[in-house]
């Protein structure tokens, strides 16, 4: 049998991604693949960064948990092509996420409406969310 949980115990476990980050986290978009884990050191070129919103991801609903505010960064890093993103504390060091990046609809952890970047563009986030298994 397959473990099934209720609706409540996803939307608690998602609420403390949120919570366990903190507030203001730092986004960075990077090129290449991402590192093995969260806990390898970084990789690749930083393109942008992305200041988040204090309240950066809307409280959790049927098992899912997704982006709330802008997620921008007005003026990129440098000029690159996006494959990567890491999520930090506020300290800008200690990763707690990373994952892929594609345009939309390109199946990535994160969606963008552009991964080609060029220094000092505006880059904003289009699309991220969690989904909580065993439904």
């Amino acid at each position: 049998m397959t473990l099934q949980l209720s609706t409540a115990v996803r939307n608690a476990a998602l609420d403390s991604f949120e919570t366990t980050i903190s507030t203001s986290p730092i986004l960075k978009i990077k090129t290449g693949a991402p590192p093995a884990t969260c806990a390898t050191a970084d990789s690749g070129t930083v393109l942008a960064t992305l200041s988040l919103p204090s309240d950066f991801m809307a409280a959790a609903s049927g098992g899912v948990k997704a982006k709330s505010g802008t997620w921008e960064d007005a003026s990129a890093d440098a000029t690159g092509t996006a494959g990567h993103f890491r999520l930090y504390a506020t300290d800008g060091t200690t990763c707690h996420a990373q994952g892929t990046i594609t345009v939309t609809g390109g199946g990535g952890d994160m969606t963008v409406n552009n991964v080609s970047i060029a220094s000092t563009q505006p880059f904003t986030i289009t699309g991220f969310s969690l989904t909580c298994g065993n439904a």
